[in-house]
């Protein structure tokens, strides 16, 4: 077990090679119009993006490659990579890049809920691409199921991981352990539960993100049927017992799923920290403003922006979710 602080992952606002994101690219997962909506809301928060920061975009299938080359092969600093993964969700199916390597760890879909065929693989080919060494762990872990300061201390949920059907031979004990050793952690601090209806059973990023060593964002309710307000009161309350700095930003309050209609995990907090811009997830909520304010407060030198990620949200996530940086080692 290494203890060398070197290894660490970086935080997210560290400076970044690149970002990589997913393409919406299997028509039997976005019915109806959800493919060209998704696609549309992916690329304007990619040309966003790659203003400070190059963006491999991944698209799996010559329809799909073709279709993000003509919404977005004329945008500078982006590139169009061709490679078959089961859908957009890289930051739980790509590699976790510390100062180690490329992280690599066992997917069984998100639960054994998704399988779908190449998400096993793409993260081998994203780490063979970049020519970073890979580095297995022989557990379950989706890169959104932990969050990282950069110095040593991880944020997780124990309805993931202990309740998620991943990892049903190892308890909170072993998993702390093995979080602290595939990334070189001094200390990993275990919220409870994830967003009401969240697919993948409760993952930090729609929760809470640092946004300093020691600054923790996360959601505050927003209207009296916000399904989730008793959860945001826990979580900050936690956050603070954890010794955190703790900012609350309103969430989007009730919030219904576009295809069926039911409760989603609409959330202000999936947000993307690139170079010199971060892009903001939102959902036609009156929450919206007031969330890209906050955050611009909080990183006065960013280009702080809110996108549209309702059709997105369809699949399982947002933006984050979609996403997998790239930090410069």
């Amino acid at each position: 077990m290494t203890d060398h602080k070197k290894h660490y992952v970086p935080a997210e606002w560290e400076p970044q090679k690149a970002l990589w994101c997913g393409w919406p690219s299997d028509p039997d997962l976005w019915p109806d119009d959800l493919l060209a909506s998704a696609r549309a809301e992916v690329a304007a928060m990619v040309r966003f993006m790659a203003q400070d920061v190059p963006v491999k975009l991944v698209a799996s299938g010559a329809e799909a490659v073709s279709a993000a080359k003509a919404m977005l092969g004329d945008c500078a600093g982006v590139e169009v990579i061709a490679a078959k993964t089961g859908d957009i969700w890289l930051r739980d199916t790509g590699p976790i890049w510390s100062r180690r390597g490329a992280l690599r760890f066992q997917t069984n879909g998100w639960g054994e809920k998704y399988i779908y065929e190449g998400d096993d693989k793409i993260g081998d080919i994203m780490a063979e691409m970049t020519g970073a060494p890979i580095v297995r762990h022989d557990f379950v872990l989706e890169g959104g199921a932990v969050e990282h300061n950069g110095a040593g201390v991880i944020l997780t949920t124990r309805q993931c991981f202990l309740r998620g059907h991943r990892n049903p031979q190892m308890n909170e004990a072993d998993i702390t352990a093995a979080l602290k050793d595939a990334f070189s952690a001094e200390r990993v601090c275990w919220l409870d539960d994830g967003l009401l209806n969240d697919h993948t059973d409760g993952h930090i990023d729609n929760l809470a993100r640092f946004v300093g060593e020691n600054t923790v964002v996360c959601p505050k309710a927003h209207g009296d049927n916000d399904p989730n307000a008793a959860l945001y009161a826990k979580t900050a309350a936690d956050l603070r017992g954890f010794g955190f700095n703790v900012i609350e930003i309103p969430n989007p309050g009730l919030f219904h799923d576009r295809l069926s209609g039911e409760i989603a995990p609409a959330s202000h907090m999936n947000f993307i920290i690139g170079n010199g811009s971060i892009a903001v997830p939102i959902y036609g909520s009156v929450t919206s403003d007031d969330a890209v304010n906050q955050l611009q407060k909080l990183f006065p030198n960013h280009k702080v922006k809110g996108f549209n990620a309702i059709a997105i949200l369809t699949g399982g996530g947002s933006f984050h979710c979609i996403t997998q940086q790239q930090p410069e080692l």
